[in-house]
């Protein structure tokens, strides 16, 4: 009898071990859409303009024992972009020089290649705004607790390269992008 708890006892600990070690490694993570902020800031004439991005749709499969295994895709609706000021907001949503949403209803990146940092990892991939695709690399960090975990990174675009407004004027040359994107492992 004795033997046999002993084996049942190590079957359990062995069992949940193989769980756990699949959860830690496991890559798919589904986005916590309703949470992830897509944040902007750009030089306006008056300083700084701070927007946000909502909608966004992603299908992420990373898995930081396996980068070459990795994959990123993301899209968010364009129609969403929101400055706090309605004026703004609607030049931005419906002129052709910004996002002309009717037009160019979702800005969509997809990533080609991951790779391990010093302060963390980065992402290497193709944004695509108003049917114009640039390669853009996305530094960003990743921390993981107990299948909950939570991608964070922020880069910079030329917007004239995504022809967002008019070359020069009063709004700033480069477009800082922020991005906090917490997520649930949902396993391999």
């Amino acid at each position: 009898m004795l033997f046999k708890e002993k084996h049942m006892k190590l079957k359990q600990i062995l069992t949940a071990s193989t769980i756990f070690m699949g959860l830690s490694f496991s890559a798919n993570w589904k986005a916590d859409t309703s949470n992830s902020k897509i944040n902007f800031t750009v030089k306006g004439i008056f300083g700084k303009v701070h927007g946000s991005f909502t909608g966004l749709q992603a299908k992420i499969h990373f898995n930081e024992k396996d980068l070459s295994a990795s994959s990123m895709s993301a899209s968010v609706d364009a129609k969403t972009v929101s400055t706090g000021v309605s004026l703004r907001n609607s030049d931005l949503r419906t002129k052709e020089e910004w996002f002309n949403t009717e037009k160019y209803p979702r800005i969509d990146f997809k990533s080609k290649k991951f790779e391990k940092t010093g302060s963390g990892y980065k992402v290497l991939g193709d944004l695509t705004i108003k049917g114009i695709t640039k390669p853009v690399e996305i530094p960003f960090t990743f921390t993981d607790k107990d299948g909950s975990g939570v991608f964070k990174g922020q880069f910079t675009i030329p917007r004239a390269e995504f022809n967002l407004g008019k070359p020069g004027g009063s709004v700033g040359s480069e477009i800082t992008i922020m991005l906090n994107i917490p997520a649930k492992n949902t396993g391999s």
